[in-house]
């Protein structure tokens, strides 16, 4: 079992999105998506999360998974940053297939795991099981884990601020993203464990970045954002602004990423990949989700999230 030697790093993560060929079994493009992975890491992201929602965790195999994070890590080493923080996220039906997950994860050269509750059997799960889970799967886990609370795609299962504060007791478990929106949670979750800026064992992030001050200010660690797939200098802008005082001008460059971060949540996953694609440079026929999920054809919503993201492109080019 891992340990609190390991505290999950503050700051910015990007959950890194998945490149697929136009084939006709969507192969994974190693050539783009290594390409993608230098231009995060040379950003200077703060960590870099693999097979987290916006990876498509779902569609990936294990095997494709511990690519990915072998991969991450030898780009990391080749740009000279050999100790970047890599968080992979595990997927299952079971409580035993998240383990194992952990544990290639481990194997791949991931530092920490990041655990979403399995939701096939929502309607079975009541607290005492949802803590029971995390609880096993942090015990067995040769990593330190990170809660994932998103009810939106766990059939609306919540990590609730009450469990958190059990679950941080856990000496394996290091941190939770809340793409749930509750700040509350972090605050409560600071109120327990103590504020990021303390080193607690147990720290909270944003699951989005544009709530990443109002994060901060009650003591969370910063955010694991998609949109640091694009910006991520505007994100770590935003972060250092605020640690080190200046929070008038953080809280103004967080007006305007709110702006451009509903372009994503409204664009979806298939929407996100295509922008970026669009702004970095990448091939269209490589920025699609794998099936099922449809392509972003829709050219009055292109026209759309086009504008909405614009709104970063100088300050970043700027940072």
């Amino acid at each position: 079992m891992g340990s609190i030697q390991s505290p999950y790093p503050p700051g910015i993560h990007v959950p890194c999105l998945t490149w697929f060929k136009p084939d006709s079994t969507q192969s994974i493009d190693w050539e783009l998506q290594e390409k993608h992975l230098e231009f995060l890491v040379r950003s200077g992201i703060h960590g870099i999360v693999i097979a987290g929602t916006n990876g498509e965790a779902a569609t990936l195999t294990q095997a494709e998974k511990s690519k990915l994070v072998s991969l991450t890590r030898s780009t990391a080493q080749k740009l000279d940053r050999p100790s970047l923080p890599i968080t992979c996220g595990t997927f299952g039906g079971s409580t035993q297939a998240i383990i194992e997950d952990t544990k290639l994860a481990a194997d791949a050269g991931a530092d920490y795991a990041l655990v979403l509750v399995p939701s096939y059997f929502h309607f079975a799960l009541d607290a005492a099981a949802i803590v029971g889970f995390f609880e096993e799967v942090a015990s067995a886990s040769p990593i330190p884990v990170m809660i994932y609370n998103f009810p939106g795609v766990a059939a609306g299962l919540n990590v609730t601020s009450e469990m958190l504060e059990t679950l941080g007791e856990h000496p394996n478990i290091v941190a939770v993203k809340l793409t749930c929106g509750t700040i509350a949670s972090v605050a409560r979750s600071a109120a327990k464990f103590g504020r990021a800026i303390d080193n607690p064992k147990f720290v909270a992030l944003a699951g989005q970045s544009d709530w990443l001050v109002p994060c901060l200010s009650v003591g969370g660690a910063g955010s694991v954002t998609g949109l640091a797939n694009l910006y991520p200098k505007a994100c770590m802008e935003i972060f250092d602004l605020y640690n080190s005082g200046k929070t008038p001008e953080a809280e103004k460059l967080q007006i305007q990423l709110a702006v451009v971060e509903w372009g994503l949540g409204k664009g979806g996953i298939n929407g996100t990949k295509w922008v970026v694609a669009k702004y970095l440079g990448y091939p269209e026929e490589s920025a699609w989700c794998r099936r099922p999920y449809p392509k972003f054809l829709d050219e009055e919503k292109r026209a759309w999230i086009t504008k909405q993201v614009k709104g970063l492109e100088a300050i970043e080019k700027g940072l």
